[in-house]
């Protein structure tokens, strides 16, 4: 059975069992719980820590806060320094984090309002660059939504996608 998140704030979850996390939300989860995300031209933005089975999924919705902090979760700017700020306060440790980035398509056609997907996966990024967290697997861009599950006990996140296999990165 699938759990909706539905908090502003980060929700934790424990157990066995699927969370979908909401647009501009964000979740916590151990191993074995998957955390789960549908993204079109949002990202799902995934940091892991593999010592503690622990990470978060962040269903990001833009690429700037701009100043806004309401909803870390929402911006790519943002949900990066915050998912490290909750992992490294359950005890995982910095240099050990990795991410995993998926979503950022171009859903609507080619004008400059829809590449709101690339501008979300360009911020994401640099964000996690700047934060010293190495992107481990991506899928991101075309022009086809995607469904994405995190699975907290391997790392490993499962992307489907119309007209293609399922893929794991």
């Amino acid at each position: 059975m699938t759990r909706v998140c539905e908090s502003v704030a980060v929700e934790e979850v424990s157990g066995v069992e699927d969370v979908a996390v909401g647009m501009g939300l964000a979740a916590l989860a151990g191993a074995p719980a998957r955390l789960k995300a549908v993204v079109g031209s949002c990202i799902g933005v995934t940091v892991y820590s593999p010592e503690l089975r622990l990470g978060m999924l962040s269903h990001v919705v833009l690429p700037q806060a701009k100043g806004r902090t309401n909803y870390p979760a929402k911006y790519a700017d943002t949900a990066v320094s915050h998912m490290q700020q909750v992992l490294e306060s359950r005890g995982a440790r910095a240099g050990k984090l990795v991410a995993k980035i998926v979503g950022g398509a171009c859903m609507f056609g080619d004008g400059d309002a829809t590449r709101i997907g690339a501008a979300n996966v360009r911020a994401a990024a640099a964000a996690l660059r700047a934060a010293g967290i190495r992107i481990a697997g991506a899928d991101v861009g075309g022009g086809s939504g995607r469904r994405l599950s995190f699975d907290l006990a391997t790392g490993l996140v499962t992307v489907e996608s119309v007209g293609r296999k399922p893929r794991t990165i």
